[in-house]
């Protein structure tokens, strides 16, 4: 096992100027790792840099040039969380080739070329540990969801393949997928509620699933509900039923309501 002492890491954390983002901060800071923070909201980086001695970088993922930027600027990392994420709810019909591209740069080429330009030197030392932070959508399928999941599946299979690529180097790979998150992130900024009978889970437990992913060189953490993992696990291997399920249990008046609350983060 590619076990990873948090402690003591220097840890580029994606995506830290949203909720989420706080979180595992301030999860990861309290194991005692140096951070190293980026997003594109500069003013959310000055907090952390404020509370929590992070380093900030002020990045947007969707420029190819910035993401090669960004891993120089972080300097020798240990560990990589790749936390940064576009909502892309939607018809992909709606969608622009502009936006389909920016969405896909920032939900999957991105953690990947991070990962490419970072972990060689992870290899070199023989320790480090790059962590993807997917999605229960990386699973199974939902209606208005084939861009993001088109992504967060390209996610998943790209963790669980580079993790055998790495098997034997002391670099470990996992993949946490959440599911519906309240107080803070993509879902919750919709303000919608999840179909009916599914649980919600905080940004402090995707945190806690992203610390047990390190510590314990975990393959893949799904943070959720028990009804939901069971959930996704059926769909992806019976997808014509989970889409039948689905069509019954998420009224097409939420799916309208996720998409037109995000279509101006597109």
């Amino acid at each position: 096992m590619a076990l990873t002492n948090i402690s003591g890491s220097t840890v580029l954390l994606t995506g830290a100027s949203g909720g989420i983002g706080h979180a595992l901060a301030r999860a990861l800071a309290a194991r005692g790792a140096s951070l190293v923070v980026t997003g594109r909201r500069a003013d959310a980086l000055e907090e952390l840099e404020k509370s929590l001695a992070a380093r900030p970088v002020v990045a947007d993922l969707s420029d190819r040039e910035a993401v090669e930027r960004l891993a120089e600027q972080a300097g020798p990392v240990d560990i990589l969380v790749a936390n940064a994420a576009l909502p892309s709810s939607g018809d992909l019909l709606d969608y622009t080739p502009e936006q389909i591209d920016r969405s896909l740069e920032v939900n999957l080429r991105a953690p990947l070329m991070l990962s490419r330009l970072l972990a060689p030197r992870m290899v070199a030392q023989g320790r480090g540990h790059l962590v993807m932070i997917g999605s229960i959508s990386g699973r199974a399928a939902s209606p208005a969801t084939s861009l993001y999941s088109a992504a967060k599946f390209g996610l998943r299979g790209f963790a669980l393949a580079l993790r055998q690529d790495l098997h034997g180097t002391g670099v470990g790979v996992s993949l946490v997928q959440p599911g519906f998150v309240r107080d803070a992130g993509m879902f919750a900024d919709t303000g919608a509620t999840p179909p009916a009978g599914i649980r919600t889970v905080s940004p402090e437990q995707v945190a806690a699933g992203t610390i047990r992913a390190i510590e314990r060189d975990r393959t893949e953490v799904n943070v959720a509900p028990a009804e939901l993992r069971l959930g996704s696990a059926i769909g992806g291997l019976f997808p014509s039923l989970a889409a039948t399920v689905q069509r019954k249990a998420a009224p097409d008046l939420l799916v309208q309501q996720i998409t037109a609350a995000q279509r101006d983060k597109r």
